[in-house]
């Protein structure tokens, strides 16, 4: 698989994020434990990268949030909802082939346990 072992890395950290926390916090704690996991386990990454959208040359609309790339190569978008649905793969993919970043991970935190929360795509 691609970036399997890095992936593997992320979703640790991202386990021992909802072992602490459980569900049903806001996004923010998340994204923000995620930071401080991370950071502990020495794994580079960017948080609330923004990208600008250009149409033809043209900045069209404000930039895009991503929550996390890690090291140029992974796209992680975390949520805090009920379910994942499809618009939320929809929204991992832009940012990946925006970011030319072949492999994404979609990670769900308001599940009973983060499996149930786990989607990893690749392009």
């Amino acid at each position: 698989m691609i970036e399997e072992e890095l992936t593997e890395q992320i979703i640790g950290a991202a386990i021992e994020v909802h072992k602490h926390w459980g569900p049903g916090l806001y996004e923010e704690i998340y994204e923000r434990s995620m930071c401080v996991e991370l950071r502990l386990r020495h794994i580079s990454f960017e948080n609330q990268l923004s990208l600008p959208l250009i149409y033809k040359g043209e900045r069209v609309g404000d930039d895009l949030r991503l929550d996390f790339v890690v090291q140029h190569k992974v796209v992680v978008e975390l949520k805090a909802v009920a379910q994942l649905e499809a618009i939320h793969e929809a929204q991992l993919l832009t940012y990946m082939k925006l970011t030319k970043c072949r492999v994404g991970l979609l990670i769900n935190f308001n599940v009973s346990t983060l499996k149930q929360g786990l989607k990893r795509m690749v392009l």
